[in-house]
C-alpha cells in the first residue's frame, strides 16, 4: 500500500478533513491533499509531522547492494 493510501484511510478513520491534519500537521492543506493525490514531492520532515499526527511512522530500511 502506498503512502498516500495509507494516510487518507488514517485520517478519514480518526474522523479529520484534510484541513484539520493539515492545521495539526501545520502544514499547508494543498502539502495534505497532494500527497493524498500522489502529487508533490514533501520533505521527509514535513512527512514526519503529518504522520505523527496521524498516530504512524515510517521505517527505514538500508539496502546491502553488491
Amino acid at each position: 500500500m502506498e503512502l498516500k493510501e495509507v494516510m487518507k484511510q488514517r485520517r478519514e478513520k480518526l474522523g479529520l478533513t484534510q484541513q484539520d491534519l493539515a492545521e495539526m500537521a501545520q502544514v499547508g492543506v494543498a502539502t495534505v491533499k497532494d500527497i493524498e493525490r500522489g502529487k508533490g514531492n514533501p520533505s521527509l520532515g514535513t512527512v514526519h509531522k503529518i504522520l505523527d499526527v496521524l498516530g504512524l511512522e515510517i521505517g527505514y530500511h538500508v539496502r546491502k547492494t553488491v
